[in-house]
């Protein structure tokens, strides 16, 4: 009878806490914008903010006090492949190679799990089928992630004719897609040219408007990227390849420009083996990976130096690269010019916004959903801080604490 009334009260515990509040204390705070916050606490009520700044008086719920950290919302990855793994065999899991689907899914549920605990609580997945039994699970509560959107698959110059691509497009939402994605150019590793005209992507867009989703475009090449923009797309994926024109018309026109700076390619070159002989993933395809350094760090620079142009955290993560997302907003720092805070907001509020999710996540402030991460020490004062993340609240439940 004692341990069933003691049972009882512990299962009553839980619930007290929430209705209390939790209260997390920092020595600086990030909005999400561009305001940092000395020695502020973070109120947290089920799973919204309810106040940032001093401690309400009185205050009688949970506290965690993360001392000399940042806190800050939870990072938003824009397009990350989290469906892509590397097999039992080592190389990169290819759908014919023997994988069980409960097999498959483990490994799509791993790589979730590793990219929230490394502080990413949005991510944007462009995109598998196997998304949206990850992305219902993760709503369900059945495993810990991040929230995803997906697209569910993507289209390409092969999609067929303007209508073809339309009635596609609605197929897309009816199978429950977050957004579209095209494939309007070739890869990086071949050259990045245009593969799809601009009635194919002006027609696909559209359309996608019209039904309410966002349109995401392949483009590495300069010509690429300006048939997106002229099309009135609303985000433009990579453009390792643009140039200063192309870049000045994406802002012109409102499209959010994803760059990557170097995860993407660096997995690539340090796991050439796990992808080596697959498709494109050849010598030329490695040798042009290799000699883009130069352009992709060239477009990270030139944005950030693009009036109006707004660029969001992207990283391509692919099989390997779960986890270490952060390592893009270091090279956009470090090597790209990027400030600090903007690549901070790049991944936080701006990323919100440019996934329609503005309303309630990105931005630390009353009544927004407490995503919450911290990282050791002042961010400001060294970007890297990002790789040791140590605390990660996800929709007002702790994932992670490590201090």
């Amino acid at each position: 009878m004692r341990f069933v009334r003691l049972a009882a009260l512990f299962a009553l515990f839980p619930v007290t806490l929430a209705a209390q509040g939790v209260a997390i204390t920092a020595a600086r705070v990030f909005d999400g914008v561009d305001r940092f916050v000395a020695n502020a606490t973070v109120v947290v009520e089920g799973n919204r903010i309810r106040s940032v700044g001093a401690l309400p008086a009185g205050f009688r719920g949970a506290r965690y006090n993360l001392g000399d950290v940042t806190l800050m919302p939870g990072l938003m990855d824009v397009h990350s492949h989290v469906a892509w793994y590397f097999n039992k065999q080592g190389r990169l899991h290819q759908g014919n190679d023997g994988e069980t689907a409960t097999e498959s899914m483990l490994a799509i549920a791993g790589n979730a799990y590793t990219t929230l605990l490394a502080g990413v609580t949005t991510i944007q997945s462009p995109g598998s089928p196997e998304d949206k039994e990850l992305r219902d699970a993760i709503q369900r509560g059945w495993i810990q992630g991040p929230r995803v959107l997906t697209s569910l698959g993507s289209l390409s110059e092969t999609s067929g004719t303007p209508d073809q691509l339309r009635e596609k497009i609605r197929g897309f939402k009816a199978r429950g897609a977050d957004l579209i994605k095209l494939f309007a150019s070739k890869s990086i590793r071949d050259g990045g040219a245009p593969t799809m005209t601009f009635e194919q992507v002006s027609a696909a867009c559209d359309e996608a408007h019209k039904i309410g989703l966002r349109v995401l475009v392949h483009a590495h090449a300069a010509e690429a990227m300006n048939i997106a923009s002229r099309a009135k797309c609303d985000q433009i994926e990579h453009g390792m390849l643009s140039d200063q024109a192309s870049l000045d018309l994406a802002a012109a026109n409102g499209v959010y420009l994803s760059p990557q700076c170097s995860l993407v390619i660096d997995n690539y070159l340090q796991n050439r083996a796990k992808f080596e002989g697959i498709g494109n993933y050849n010598e030329e395809g490695f040798a042009a990976m290799r000699n883009s350094e130069t352009a992709r760090i060239g477009t990270i620079r030139n944005a950030v130096r693009t009036k109006g142009l707004m660029m969001v955290f992207g990283t391509d993560a692919v099989a390997g690269a779960h986890g270490r997302n952060a390592e893009e907003l270091v090279c956009r720092v470090e090597r790209g010019g990027q400030s600090v805070a903007g690549a901070l907001a790049s991944a936080q509020s701006l990323a919100a916004r440019s996934m329609g999710l503005a309303d309630s996540l990105g931005t630390l402030k009353a009544g927004m959903v407490a995503d919450l991460i911290a990282v050791p020490g002042d961010v400001r004062a060294d970007i890297t801080r990002l790789l040791r993340v140590q605390f990660v609240m996800k929709d007002g439940v702790v994932v992670r604490n490590t201090r």
